[in-house]
């Protein structure tokens, strides 16, 4: 008998990854109540090929996956479920200091804690693993190093505000209340209100606007940059459309001193303002970029691009977030994670099957690498 992939979650980055799952175990779908389920299902196309349920009869059993698809919040609750029956665990969230904290009890109970195995982080993390690489081939010596990935979600067809909501409007404006910290001109800078370090960035001949989020300095490691390299810049931040920035102007003179029911009530208008609808389709574009000058005169610069748009049955953000997820559980499935934490992949082995997996449902990644 097949393990029981067990997915908990019916929002908007639910998408193919079920389907893809579905054709190869067991997997039941879970909402908040049999029904909402059941819709999901029949939403994806997957009426009668996995199983509806409310999310009250979740009930793993040991060496069976639970993927959590709710909000980072409600992380915690499910991976103790986990290890407390022996089932594997898998998101695509970043990992918070909370989960971390479960790495070594994981390992210890045989569970595999399988994180930031989405889009953004998820495949950004394997093209800049692939890019080091091919970077550390090509380049001996000390080198002068750049590093930028970039990530958004964009309609396909933009608007005078130069966005649409396809996730919770709250969490949008509360990332933008989040400082920044990354390196650039090789010093450790902090942007305490990141649409402020907002630049233009050229991407084969279109015009975005970009900006550092979160804390890119972990990443060094995580993407295991060698210590000989010198680092002038190396950003992980936020793509947005062209013209963004002055669109969005009215929103940030009220982010600039934030109240918390002030926020909340204008995340409710711009919802109603600028909504997704069935009629728009999205567009996500990440590129992740590296260029290393060897002191000697070697070098390697590549970028990869990934431009996909949503159709009618399915979003590019569900399908980019769910598919990337489904490798990794493919991979716990198999046995080839060890128990205990893992951010996707970082052997060149995993992030092949990631890419052959992309491939076959029809993602491109573009390599670009001018030498």
């Amino acid at each position: 008998m097949p393990e029981t992939v067990h997915w908990v979650g019916t929002g908007l980055s639910t998408g193919s990854g079920v389907a893809i799952l579905a054709d190869r175990t067991d997997v039941v779908l879970y909402g908040r109540t049999v029904e909402k389920a059941a819709a999901c299902l029949d939403r994806l196309g997957l009426t009668g090929k996995a199983t509806p349920r409310a999310l009250a009869d979740l009930a793993p059993e040991s060496g069976e996956v639970v993927v959590s698809m709710l909000p980072a919040t409600e992380h915690i609750r499910l991976l103790r479920l986990c290890l407390e029956t022996g089932a594997h665990f898998a998101n695509t969230s970043y990992v918070s200091d909370e989960i971390a904290e479960y790495s070594e009890p994981a390992r210890e109970a045989g569970v595999v804690l399988l994180t930031e195995a989405g889009l953004d982080p998820g495949i950004d993390h394997l093209l800049a693993h692939d890019l080091v690489a091919r970077a550390e081939a090509a380049v001996v010596g000390p080198a002068t190093v750049k590093f930028t990935s970039y990530c958004g979600g964009v309609p396909a067809e933009p608007n005078e505000f130069r966005y649409r909501f396809s996730w919770a409007p709250r969490g949008v404006l509360t990332a933008l209340l989040s400082e920044a910290r990354y390196l650039a001109d090789g010093e450790a800078t902090v942007a305490n209100r990141p649409w402020e370090a907002t630049t233009e960035y050229l991407l084969r001949d279109e015009r975005f606007e970009a900006y550092p989020n979160r804390d890119s300095l972990p990443f060094i490691r995580q993407y295991a940059i060698p210590e000989m390299w010198r680092l002038d810049t190396f950003v992980r931040g936020t793509l947005r459309l062209d013209g963004w920035l002055n669109a969005w102007a009215p929103v940030f003179a009220e982010l600039r001193d934030p109240d918390p029911d002030r926020i909340t009530a204008l995340a409710t208008e711009l919802a109603a303002e600028y909504p997704t609808t069935d009629a728009d389709r999205d567009r996500v574009v990440l590129a992740v970029a590296l260029s290393v000058h060897g002191d000697n005169g070697s070098r390697y610069v590549g970028e990869y691009v990934l431009d996909e748009t949503g159709t009618e049955t399915e979003s590019a953000m569900a399908k980019l977030v769910s598919t990337p997820l489904a490798a990794g559980v493919l991979d716990i499935l198999a046995g080839r994670l060890n128990p205990g934490l893992h951010r996707a992949v970082d052997t060149p082995d995993a992030t092949r099957r990631w890419f052959d997996l992309l491939d076959q449902q029809g993602v491109v990644l573009t390599l670009n690498s001018p030498q």
